[in-house]
């Protein structure tokens, strides 16, 4: 993914770009909007990190530019301060988040990971028609475990039934990609489906996102808003990270799905909807309403069917299969012949586990088809992290300290560097974490 950093302050566009290059992403670093417009010419970004306090052209004005001629390009947004007036008018413009100075890299690099994942998830459904068998209605879910057969079947059972449904599974199992073919098999299926990530937002963004709100509903509301869940009435909505959604919150969208209506901020008529809605975790939400976290009625409500998503070590037989999908799928898309995966690399690819699901595979598969420079992928194709796995598989033995490294390394990266999170993987204090980093040299 292709990083540019807009800010006129050089030291925050040297530390953007050190901390962005370490996570594998291109940076492109711009002192000025206009030197960024200029650039943009000749080269392509996906994401911009750009400061709304530029001198001559500032923010506001470059994402103005911005987002009609580049729609796909993600822009997040800098600021010296955080009104909500400020953010609202930055999203309704296109934006994708804002961060506030002064910049916490380990957000920098959560919203860079969301926007790849979000890139590739549309990547994914632009080429569906191309890439898979439109008549099966399971969009990119393919497999033939038994696991993945019950998840087909639940599907295939609820889609007519129009009830809500929670869906369960690791980071990186295809929850959207349940939820949308639930959407394409059901009677809603010629009518908006809308996806909304609960994570992240305070409760005054997610309200106007979801409801919409009414011109002067506050300050820098010069215009009403629909909402999305108005903009997909009669369709289906999709409440993704949904145990991350404020408890304040939770109750609203409890009333929603009661009364089958919506209140637009600052407004005093109702709204009358028709919506299925679909919900998504990848926590144990029965944990979270009994430590109070998450609204137990609520829960009931959601919860009318559950399907729950194997891991992918869940559904080991399927990895040849989805191996031979992804390759198809991108070496049409780089206009590429590759035919399959050299003997070794394939034994890699056949007993990784894979703590990032099928998206990491995919990704993997992705990155091994873009480098490789015969029609078959090479040990030399595939990531660093796998050509080490397959030396510790196929070569020399590794030390205990070579693995503990090894595995704590991998933990870091699944969690993007989440020192707690790490922690309770690995089920070590965090002292102890701590000082185990410093002895591998990762804590940097």
């Amino acid at each position: 993914m292709i990083v540019a950093v807009i800010d006129d302050e050089e030291i925050v566009r040297v530390r953007l770009k050190k901390a962005l290059t370490k996570e594998g992403y291109t940076v492109e670093t711009y002192g000025s909007g206009e030197e960024f417009l200029a650039a943009l010419e000749h080269s392509r970004v996906d994401l911009a990190f750009l400061d709304i306090s530029l001198p001559g052209i500032n923010g506001h004005e470059v994402l103005r530019h911005v987002k009609p001629r580049f729609p796909d390009m993600e822009i997040i947004l800098i600021t010296g301060y955080s009104s909500i007036e400020s953010v609202i008018k930055s999203i309704r413009q296109g934006a994708f988040y804002y961060v506030a100075k002064p910049l916490r890299l380990d957000e920098i690099r959560h919203l860079a990971s969301k926007v790849c994942d979000r890139k590739h998830l549309l990547e994914e459904n632009r080429a569906l028609k191309t890439f898979l068998i439109p008549a099966d209605g399971w969009g990119a879910m393919i497999g033939i475990s038994r696991p993945i057969k019950e998840v087909f079947r639940l599907i295939e059972k609820v889609a007519p039934l129009d009830c809500n449904v929670l869906i369960q599974g690791e980071t990186g199992t295809g929850k959207e990609l349940v939820a949308r073919s639930i959407h394409r098999q059901s009677r809603r299926k010629d009518r908006t489906f809308v996806a909304f990530n609960c994570g992240g937002f305070t409760e005054e963004l997610i309200a106007s996102e979801l409801f919409g709100y009414q011109r002067g509903a506050f300050t820098g509301a010069t215009a009403t808003k629909i909402g999305i869940l108005e903009t997909a009435t009669g369709g289906t909505a999709f409440m993704d990270e949904i145990a991350d959604m404020p408890l304040s919150m939770q109750g609203k969208l409890l009333r929603v799905i009661q009364e089958k209506q919506i209140l637009r901020v600052g407004a005093n008529k109702p709204i009358q909807l028709d919506l299925r809605f679909i919900a998504a975790t990848n926590k144990d939400l029965k944990k979270a309403v009994q430590e109070s976290r998450f609204r137990e009625d609520l829960y009931f409500r959601l919860n009318v069917v559950q399907i729950n998503l194997p891991s992918l070590m869940d559904r080991k037989e399927d990895i040849p299969l989805l191996i031979d999908f992804f390759i198809k799928k991108y070496s049409t898309k780089f206009s590429k012949k590759i035919n399959g995966v050299e003997h070794t690399s394939r034994e890699v690819l056949l007993s990784y586990s894979y703590p990032g699901n099928v998206r990491e595979l995919e990704n993997i598969i992705e990155r091994s088809v873009a480098l490789a420079e015969g029609e078959s992928i090479t040990l030399n194709d595939l990531p660093p992290d796998l050509r080490e796995y397959s030396v510790t598989q196929y070569g020399k033995w590794l030390t205990y300290e070579e693995q503990e490294r090894d595995y704590i390394r991998r933990v870091l990266k699944f969690t993007d560097h989440n020192l707690g999170r790490t922690a309770k993987i690995l089920n070590l204090p965090r002292t102890t974490l701590w000082r185990k980093l410093k002895k591998y040299g990762l804590s940097q």
